[in-house]
């Protein structure tokens, strides 16, 4: 592996650079006085982790590894890695913020749900371990063991939810065996809609899973019944799952900015629509996060338009941050045309590992990007990583995903839109799925580099996604190679406008108080409707609002909107009260609503003084009543007595 010092400087402008052959072996005591030192320390070598970290003692500050390795030196094009390995030291070099967990804890009580003898046989190998409880769905001809050391029942179950340590089961033809069964099982009479708790599930039914994204639910365990070898593996991992475990919450949602609902009428539905485990649900105005269920794939936060769902493995802006150091670094060093791969920990890393190995490595030109999930990766990432003068950025995915990547997907069609609205070229931004380190190979040397920004954008920020979004498009705009003013944008898009039948409008202003971010506005003074481009997320909640149906969405980017004033929509004379001049309404809806009643509902007949009210205030509405001694029920008959206890105990005293 060579190594490029001058390259390295550009990412340690502050430290000292020094190389070494063996530092791991003969020249350990040169990273041992290093790491006295309080400064932050990076070791470019992720094998001897565990050793450097042994050396290190008790250090105030923690080490960080990068692996300049696998993903920059042992390559083909290795002696022009450079610049990526000052790339990678500078990405690595920001800082990580600390993210919340959960913690889950399991008794170690097992349900193990099966067909046949194989759910016993699991349970005889649990029942050592945990509390085992067998039950069988639909029993065939069983014979009863010897020795009764664990229940074995029957039953189907109809539904289930819940987590590690608490799940909740819906128990269909539940019934426990009698105690007389001789040669085969025979069950006593089956009841309904019973329903059991248990801290584990281990499906051995060979019928459909119980939960959505199945392999994604912690807790919940499933083989193949004819596969012995699955079952054990299975049995085995149940045995781990005693005890309390810290998982990641991996997204903070702040209930406030969601733009689920209003007045039960639904607007935002992405991250229901999006989330492959069912975490999430409808909680009133907005939505509720199961962080217990939740795995972590991210798109929900991707593709929250107002921020109110926020990843925190690591937050949005840190990522920002590790990006804008990789790009700047890697173009200070010398480096052209670089390409970002996003990948996860788990299958991208040993996927390059391999590739590292056994093939020709990665192209010195792109820069691997590990990440929790690829999936979390949203739109403001993609757009920061162009501005900072990415050429192209790949996701690396499984050949079969864990899960739906429906949210990727739309992430990376909205980007295509708005890179190709500006010049730069098309597919700048796709996947690579594929478990073969070859063919991951192959796309990559496959690559044609497209237009790329002259002069990177420096910028650096913080907050919510939102925030970033706004920002990251307003420095890729200025530094396009065509800073082209409006671009039109796939449906279920983040930003847009919206367009009004002005003709329809009746000025109720039911959207304004429905519009979760402030995009529609009106004005205390006078009827007006007011549009912000700028603060629209296109949830639909003024579409789903308005009683004239007569909003649309249009997604949209308008580069123009950040400084743009209000937008006047429809503005019309307000009605003033023919008493005493004072204006309270909309003109148009007042004699809209007049005309409506002159002459159809019995208060107001044609021709009747009593109209005159409409088009009054409401001060001098009761005044105009009150003066014409207008009585609503004059003519009804007398309302009958309002019955209290004593009645109905009296009645009840006279039929004895």
């Amino acid at each position: 592996m060579r190594l490029d010092v001058s390259a390295a400087k550009c990412a340690c402008r502050k430290g000292e650079i020094a190389t070494f052959r063996q530092l791991c072996r003969a020249e350990l005591d040169r990273f041992r006085d290093a790491a006295k030192s309080d400064a932050p320390l990076i070791v470019g070598c992720t094998q001897e982790a565990p050793l450097f970290t042994e050396e290190a003692g008790e250090r105030r500050q923690s080490i960080d590894f990068v692996n300049l390795r696998e993903t920059a030196g042992w390559s083909a094009e290795g002696a022009r890695a450079g610049p990526k390995m000052a790339a990678l030291l500078a990405a690595t070099s920001e800082p990580s913020p600390p993210y919340p967990s959960v913690t889950l804890s399991s008794e170690g009580v097992v349900l193990i749900y099966g067909r046949d003898e194989t759910a016993i046989e699991a349970g005889a190998l649990l029942a050592d371990h945990l509390d085992v409880t067998v039950m069988i769905t639909t029993p065939a001809q069983i014979a009863p063991p010897a020795t009764t050391s664990f229940p074995i029942v029957k039953g189907t179950i109809r539904n289930a939810k819940g987590h590690l340590g608490a799940f909740e089961l819906m128990i269909d033809d539940f019934a426990a065996p009698r105690p007389s069964s001789r040669d085969a099982f025979v069950f006593e009479a089956a009841r309904n809609g019973l329903t059991s708790r248990c801290d584990l599930v281990l499906d051995l039914s060979g019928g459909s899973p119980l939960f959505p994204a199945h392999h994604l639910r912690e807790g919940y365990l499933r083989a193949d019944p004819k596969d012995p070898a699955a079952m054990l593996r299975a049995v085995l991992k149940a045995r781990d799952f005693v005890g309390s475990f810290d998982k990641p919450q991996y997204v903070n949602f702040t209930a406030d900015l969601c733009a689920h609902s209003r007045s039960k009428l639904t607007g935002c539905r992405r991250c229901l629509d999006l989330c492959p485990t069912g975490a999430i649900t409808p909680d009133g105005d907005h939505v509720k996060i199961d962080a217990e269920v939740c795995a972590g794939c991210g798109q929900c936060a991707a593709a929250c338009p107002t921020g109110a769902a926020s990843y925190a493995l690591p937050p949005a802006d840190a990522l920002l941050h590790k990006l804008r150091a990789m790009l700047l670094t890697y173009r200070e060093a010398g480096g052209p045309n670089a390409v970002i791969l996003f990948h996860d920990g788990q299958h991208g890393r040993a996927l390059i590992d391999a590739l590292a190995r056994y093939g020709d490595g990665l192209p010195a030109d792109v820069l691997p990007f590990a990440v929790n999930e690829v999936t979390q990766v949203g739109l403001e990432a993609v757009v920061a990583a162009f501005a900072y003068g990415a050429a192209g950025i790949r996701f690396l995915l499984r050949a079969k995903p864990l899960h739906d990547i429906a949210g990727l997907c739309q992430t990376i069609t909205m980007a295509d839109a708005i890179l190709a609205g500006l010049g730069f070229s098309e597919r700048a931004v796709s996947t690579i799925q594929t478990d073969d380190p070859d063919a991951l190979g192959e796309a990559l040397r496959g690559m044609e580099p497209g237009p790329i920004v002259e002069h990177p954008a420096t910028f650096k920020t913080i907050g919510k996604r939102r925030d970033l979004l706004r920002l990251a498009l307003h420095e890729l705009h200025r530094v396009a190679p065509v800073p082209t003013d409006v671009i039109a944008l796939p449906e279920g898009a983040p930003l847009g406008t919206v367009t009004v039948d002005v003709a329809g409008c009746t000025l109720c202003l039911s959207c304004v108080s429905a519009c979760p971010t402030g995009a529609l506005r009106d004005d205390p003074e006078r009827p007006v409707l007011k549009f912000v481009e700028d603060a629209c997320v296109q949830c639909g909640l003024c579409q789903s609002t308005c009683p004239e149906k007569v909003i649309t969405l249009k997604p949209q980017i308008d580069f123009r909107a950040a400084r743009a004033a209000a937008e006047i929509i429809k503005e019309e004379e307000p009605a003033r009260c023919i008493r005493c001049g004072q204006p309270f309404g909309v003109k148009s809806t007042i004699e809209k609503i007049a005309a409506k009643l002159e002459g159809r509902h019995w208060m107001y007949p044609a021709g009747d003084s009593r109209l005159d009210a409409i088009r009054m205030c409401a001060d001098c509405r009761v005044i105009s009543m009150s003066e014409q001694q207008f009585d609503p029920f004059a003519g009804a008959g007398e309302r009958a007595p309002v019955r209290t206890t004593d009645d109905y105990l009296r009645e009840r005293e006279s039929k004895h």
